[in-house]
């Protein structure tokens, strides 16, 4: 195989005088030309680093917990074989478990965004900021309840005409991530989406390249 593998050839060189030759050389070949490869994985695996230990989550972020580290699939309540509309959403811990980052996709980035979700010291509060591939981003609020939070955001940029957007997340028994929202669009509230999401760990949360 050419010189792959360390260089592993080996050569037959027979000499009348000590038959016994031939076997010990390749012995000895073989021993002296895989010794460097058997050193150098060793060095490589005692360089490897360690698997570092999971971030313990701020207390704080205690209400998002149940759904960190996980991946969540949703279809649109109008979402129709012919034309689906499938949103992907993935929380994890971020920033030595100071904050919850969340990545979701519609479509395989149709549309998308990106949340950071941190406790605020001075507002006392969890607090968000997500940013999306329309060209808008949010500011808002998370305020813990009984199996799951609310949300309030204030829409900054062009948001299709919506202002705010209040949302409730909650998980349920059979462990669906239930979600809706309400979207303050021209002055007045009008309903959101209204939808269940469950766990899907193969699903993978894409953006167009």
């Amino acid at each position: 195989m050419g010189r792959a593998g360390g260089d592993l050839s080996v050569r037959l060189e027979s000499d009348p005088k000590t038959p016994g030759l031939p076997r010990n050389r390749l012995r000895e070949e073989v021993t002296l030309r895989t010794r460097p490869i058997s050193v150098a994985a060793l060095l490589v695996t005692l360089a490897l680093p360690a698997a570092a230990p999971a971030a313990e989550l701020d207390a704080h972020l205690a209400p998002l917990r149940p759904m960190v580290g996980k991946t969540w699939r949703g279809v649109f309540p109008k979402s129709t074989p012919e034309k689906p509309v499938v949103d992907i959403s993935r929380f994890e811990a971020a920033l030595n478990g100071q904050a919850v980052r969340n990545l979701h996709s519609i479509n395989d980035g149709e549309y998308g965004g990106e949340s950071l979700m941190i406790w605020d010291k001075e507002k006392q509060a969890v607090v968000f900021y997500y940013f999306t591939t329309g060209g808008f981003y949010t500011t808002g609020t998370i305020h813990p309840e009984e199996g799951g939070f609310t949300s309030h955001e204030i829409v900054k940029g062009d948001g299709d005409g919506i202002a705010e957007v209040r949302a409730t997340f909650r998980l349920l028994p059979d462990g669906r991530l239930h979600v809706h929202s309400e979207y303050l669009k021209q002055g007045k509230w009008v309903e959101g989406r209204d939808m269940d999401y469950v766990e899907a760990p193969d699903a993978k949360v894409r953006f167009k390249e």
